[in-house]
């Protein structure tokens, strides 16, 4: 069974142990590569990150981003969203199509 992780500041990501995910608290860069490296190595399928950590630690991220697993959503953190996972599927789209045919701008 794949292994689903979420990374972030423990605010964000506290409710998702509600849904039977494992939740990895970070509280600085250095800790966030840490357990990000630990995720990779345990063979974790999905890691959900908050963008604001993604952020931060965006150069291990790209190292993955080519192979299928795993596969590193960010999402919003509890402040809100920074539209980091949108301009994620932005890219993606225009790299699939040649175009951007979701977005306006």
């Amino acid at each position: 069974m794949y292994k689903i992780g979420v990374i972030g500041d423990k605010d964000s990501i506290l409710g998702f142990l509600a849904l039977g995910l494992n939740i990895f608290p970070v509280k600085d860069k250095t800790e966030a590569e840490s357990v990000f490296t630990k995720l990779v190595n345990e063979e974790f399928a999905l890691i959900y990150i908050t963008e604001t950590t993604a952020k931060e630690i965006l150069p291990l991220i790209q190292k993955y981003k080519e192979q299928s697993f795993p596969v590193v959503v960010p999402i919003p953190g509890i402040k809100g969203s920074e539209n980091i996972g949108m301009q994620a599927v932005r890219n993606a789209v225009e790299r699939a199509v040649g175009a951007n045919i979701l977005f306006g701008n």
